[in-house]
């Protein structure tokens, strides 16, 4: 039985109910809201994207479960919410970046993809017979500057200095507005992002179970870190 406020309005993405929302795009958000955490936070040399990955099944195998994507040489992504709907997002992020070297011959702007993105998830809020995209994205890279952005199922974009999404995101963001600041380094900002998931994680955390990527300025390069290099920040004080 639907609530006599919202009625039957949630059944279809084309229909407001009478106080303006759009039911399923709200849906979709709570998808995030549970979803793993995923940090990003820019530095004065670079920036890094940190996520959780929830692996409640030993028999799993970690690497298999991505939470962090390279899009292109200079730019990644993570993702909270429906780590299917995150792939279909990045095979369309990748396909932009490579369309745009091969007519531009030079690397898309970090701001002008994440806008493409957040145009083709509001695409998706529009039309009857298609559902939001049930994830939002980090999207982080280096265009001479260094970005990093936040899409919404609602296709909103933001661009943040520092920000976390999924279910960890209240207390990721506490201590980032405590313990930020615009002058820390890529190796300042591993230890805090960490510290940060741990707070933020009701479980231990290992290297099998983090994803994490830095891309400095100096040579404007993704490095994915393997289980050894995450071992030994997880390790430091």
């Amino acid at each position: 039985m639907y609530p006599p406020s919202q009625a039957a309005y949630d059944r279809a993405i084309t229909v407001f109910s009478p106080d303006g929302r759009l039911f399923q795009v709200e849906y979709a958000r709570e998808a995030v809201r549970t979803g793993a955490t995923s940090i990003g936070i820019v530095c004065k040399d670079g920036v890094i994207l940190a996520a959780h990955k929830r692996i409640n099944n030993p028999l799993a195998v970690s690497a298999s479960h991505e939470k962090i994507f390279q899009i292109d040489s200079h730019m990644v992504a993570s993702s909270s919410g429906l780590v299917a709907d995150a792939r279909r997002l990045v095979d369309i992020a990748r396909l932009e970046a490579q369309k745009h070297r091969l007519s531009y011959d030079e690397e898309i702007p970090v701001d002008l993809l994440s806008k493409m993105l957040g145009d083709h998830i509001q695409y998706y809020t529009q039309f009857a017979g298609v559902r939001p995209y049930g994830v939002s994205l980090l999207l982080a890279g280096t265009d001479g500057g260094v970005h990093l952005f936040e899409t919404d199922p609602s296709g909103a974009l933001f661009e943040y200095k520092a920000c976390a999404i999924g279910s960890g995101k209240k207390v990721v963001e506490e201590i980032l507005k405590k313990e930020y600041n615009e002058n820390i380094t890529v190796d300042e900002g591993i230890k805090l992002v960490l510290k940060a998931l741990r707070k933020a994680s009701e479980e231990k955390l290992t290297p099998g179970k983090v994803d994490l990527a830095i891309i400095r300025l100096k040579d404007r390069r993704v490095k994915m870190l393997n289980k050894k290099e995450i071992e030994k920040a997880l390790t430091e004080k």
